[in-house]
């Protein structure tokens, strides 16, 4: 996509964030959307995933991360995660490379550029026993420590009406605005490899320290909106009570100013990404999370 083509109709820019919405951002940390797909993009979006899992792919990843979320039928009835699904399918990532998400995330962020950061295909199976369905409280920078921005988002995009019966998205308000309470273990560790029970804890012990409630705010969300909350907002979800599968994409996105930074884990190790063996090099041999292939540009400009 070339800078010409980030532009939107006028009925687009009527969908935008207005001021308040950004200030309510600001101050809650997430933003539910107006309806910014249609009924025909999602059916493409579905059908495409569809392929997805039979298989299809127009192009593999020419490495696999060590942390690579790649469900296979294998896997069984699990809750499923597929990263870098706008890479490996061109109707996929057509459809999430929309402009006008990027410009609603723009003008949350306060940034005039905002790429792709990662892209994950989930389907949370109509079974409420199973654990994997459960996504205990966390917060997306913390996966993110070799990211220097603190604007980062994430658009979590459903493919139908979701709402409390699903499992959907529940925000913790306004905990982006808190002071995080150091407590000395590793907070990279993603949530699949921790105890549901300590990450709750944490959240409680972070709401203290920052003298607030944990005010849990499920997030209803009708086919064709999305929700978008900040990088550092706690969020989670519970089981899928419905007849159906959950089916959504978790779009994480970052601004312009987005870049790779040394990071270290408590032990001394350094903290590695998957996108750290995939992108091209920056021209002082740091991992280059511009690389349009891996992470591209979805909006560009004022607005």
């Amino acid at each position: 996509m070339t800078t010409a083509e980030f532009h939107l109709t006028d009925a687009e820019r009527a969908l935008l964030p207005t001021p308040d919405d950004v200030d309510h951002y600001r101050t809650y940390g997430w933003y539910l959307s107006h309806r910014l797909f249609s009924d025909a993009e999602l059916d493409s979006l579905q059908a495409a995933t569809e392929l997805y899992y039979a298989g299809h792919r127009d192009r593999e990843l020419p490495v696999r991360p060590a942390r690579l979320a790649s469900w296979t039928p294998a896997d069984g009835p699990v809750q499923r995660h597929n990263d870098y699904v706008h890479y490996e399918s061109d109707a996929i990532g057509a459809v999430l490379r929309k402009p006008l998400v990027g410009a609603v995330a723009a003008l949350l962020a306060g940034a005039e550029e905002i790429r792709i950061f990662q892209a994950t295909l989930i389907y949370k199976p109509p079974v409420p026993e199973e654990p994997t369905n459960r996504v205990p409280w966390h917060f997306d920078k913390h996966y993110w420590q070799t990211c220097t921005s603190e604007e980062m988002l994430t658009a979590f995009i459903p493919f139908h009406d979701c709402g409390d019966e699903n499992g959907t998205i529940t925000m913790i308000d306004g905990s982006h605005r808190w002071q995080e309470l150091a407590s000395g273990e590793d907070s990279t560790r993603h949530f699949a490899d921790r105890d549901g029970s300590e990450l709750e804890a944490i959240l409680a012990a972070n709401a203290a320290h920052n003298g607030q409630q944990v005010r849990k705010v499920p997030m209803p969300i009708p086919r064709g909106h999305m929700s978008f909350h900040h990088c550092r907002t706690y969020h989670g979800s519970g089981p899928n009570l419905a007849s159906f599968p959950r089916r959504a994409v978790s779009l994480h996105l970052q601004d312009g100013a987005n870049a790779y930074r040394h990071h270290e884990r408590p032990d001394g190790g350094p903290v590695v990404y998957n996108h750290d063996v995939l992108v091209r090099r920056t021209a002082d041999g740091r991992p280059d999370y511009a690389d349009p292939d891996f992470c591209p540009a979805i909006w560009q400009g004022a607005l």
